[in-house]
């Protein structure tokens, strides 16, 4: 009986790696948002229909796919960075795959993936971003508007960054969206309402960025009642990124 995945821990934190039938030797690691959770069993992305039809979808298609619990919701703490870094290093050194690897990051999960693309350029083939959260100090001064919402957050930094240094200083001196350099190539999905990160405040900046680095960036916005395959689009865009081996 083959196996389609297997799981693993690095540094107390669960991973999956799902494996084709028939590698194509390509692989995509996965960045979830807040409500992500990786256990010894099972994931949000085999227990979500939606994420679970399209891992099996790039599945068929060839590719390995793997991803971590990355200590819940890290906010794109250093130590995150380190362990997606760890698990990159790990699954190369046990698979047989092409060391540039294609990333897919939801929301929350864009802050390691901007930094893995700052620190191992030359291993991001691609990236696709949906939702995503470019700029955790906007966000943290837009939750301010609601209190309850605001209290968890500076919990949740605080224990992902493990820190007693004060918050707002913490937050202040993050880096900004104008200090990114990366060139991979970069393809956004953002809902136009309905998700925690506003794609004016978050996908808009970014994407001027990109000009300015006249770096490939292609923005989409969708609308709710839009009909939307992203499994399709997903597949298309990577394979118009491994031209180059």
């Amino acid at each position: 009986m083959s196996i389609d995945k297997r799981t693993f821990q690095i540094d107390n934190q669960w991973n999956i790696i799902h494996l084709p039938k028939q590698p194509n030797g390509f692989a995509v690691m996965i960045i979830g948002d807040c409500s992500h959770y990786v256990d010894e069993h099972t994931s949000l992305w085999k227990q979500n229909t939606e994420r679970a039809n399209l891992i099996q979808s790039l599945k068929n298609q060839g590719y390995t796919i793997f991803y971590s619990n990355l200590y819940g919701r890290h906010w794109g703490s250093p130590k995150a960075v380190i362990l997606a870094k760890r698990l990159y290093h790990y699954v190369m050194k046990h698979e047989i795959l092409n060391p540039n690897i294609h990333l897919i990051a939801e929301g929350m999960g864009s802050l390691v993936a901007l930094q893995l693309m700052e620190d191992m350029q030359k291993n991001i083939r691609s990236a696709l971003f949906i939702n995503p959260c470019i700029d955790l100090q906007h966000h943290f001064n837009h939750e301010r508007q609601n209190r309850l919402f605001f209290k968890r957050l500076i919990r949740e930094i605080i224990t992902a960054y493990d820190t007693e240094e004060d918050i707002e200083l913490l937050i202040h001196n993050l880096p900004q969206t104008n200090h990114l350099t990366a060139t991979t190539p970069v393809q956004i999905w953002h809902a136009a309402r309905g998700v925690a990160f506003n794609f004016k405040d978050h996908s808009r900046p970014y994407e001027k960025r990109r000009q300015e680095l006249a770096a490939p960036i292609s923005l989409s916005i969708h609308v709710p009642e839009a009909t939307f395959n992203p499994a399709r689009a997903f597949q298309e865009y990577f394979k118009n990124h491994e031209k180059v081996l």
